[in-house]
């Protein structure tokens, strides 16, 4: 006698396969609209930057003396700068800037984090007092401060931001690649894996990393959100990227004057307004991505 089936096509008596971890945490993200309308945003944000070229009517650094601090027009649709230069366009050059400071600067970060991270957790012992003793002296500097000093030993430019940021962030993603391997350290297969004679940069590659991964994603993108940040802060002091190279940073710097803030507000509403957007954009993701990873804070997997 052959068993029927029901209307999902399931066996009576048996239970339909479990998704796995990774398709669970997406369901997760995909029911936090926040977390999806800031990948929406996010996405645009890219997309527009990239395309740049193609978008914007002018050159970021042409100068047109006949067209000096004027308004928004169809011609200029953000208006002029006071050297005559398309507002519009350059705020979409600077989100390059600014996307790639944050980019790669976080990725340093991590990148440095995740290792010292896994050697503090694996090696234990004297390894772990030093690098973590390290990252508690790292996060007592401001990364500002960090940044003034290289600015002022070597000059300001994205190199110096780009190494600052990655020099004073990596303690974050330090210590929660050592909580992960410290969890993982005690566990039958990597002992075995001792015992068989893998070497500690095997079990941290094969191991260590892959599990430390979805945690680290989450720390990453909120760091890309810091490193917009810290980069916007240093290039509106003149600390980080230089004109006549456009960054949202020093676009607000070209305004900081009283009377450009009150008589000519299209020089720093959409810088503003782009760093406000892509900056919150990203921790809507980073958020997202938290509680898809790690839902106990909402009650577990619903």
């Amino acid at each position: 006698m052959t068993a029927t089936t029901t209307t999902a096509g399931q066996v009576p008596g048996k239970r339909a396969p479990s998704a796995s971890p990774r398709v669970r945490a997406l369901r997760r993200f995909g029911r936090n609209r926040m977390a999806v309308a800031g990948a929406v945003v996010l996405g645009v944000v890219v997309l527009v930057t990239l395309l740049a070229p193609l978008i914007a009517r002018h050159p970021p650094n042409a100068v047109d003396l006949d067209a000096v601090r004027q308004g928004p027009s169809w011609e200029h649709w953000f208006g002029t700068d006071t050297s005559g230069r398309d507002v519009f366009a350059r705020t979409l050059y600077a989100g390059r800037v600014s996307l790639l400071v944050g980019l790669i600067a976080a990725l340093a970060a991590i990148t440095v984090g995740t290792l010292l991270g896994a050697v503090s957790g694996l090696f234990g012992g004297w390894a772990d007092n030093v690098i973590m003793r390290a990252a508690d002296i790292v996060m007592s500097f401001p990364t500002v401060v960090v940044i003034l000093v290289l600015a002022g030993i070597v000059g300001p430019s994205m190199t110096v931001l780009i190494t600052a940021i990655g020099l004073t962030q990596w303690p974050v993603a330090g210590r929660v690649v050592r909580g992960v391997t410290l969890s993982l350290r005690d566990r039958e297969y990597i002992q075995a894996s001792e015992a068989a004679g893998a070497t500690p940069w095997w079990l941290i590659r094969k191991h260590i990393v892959p599990a430390a991964l979805p945690p680290v994603t989450v720390t990453g993108t909120l760091a890309v959100a810091q490193a917009i940040m810290l980069e916007t802060t240093a290039s509106f002091l003149g600390l980080g990227v230089r004109p006549p190279q456009a960054s949202w940073g020093n676009m607000l710097n070209d305004a900081q004057n009283l009377t450009l803030i009150q008589t000519m507000p299209w020089l720093w509403i959409p810088p503003g307004i782009a760093i406000v957007v892509t900056v919150l954009a990203v921790n809507f993701v980073g958020d997202g991505l938290r509680d898809a990873v790690n839902p106990a804070g909402r009650g577990g997997d619903r």
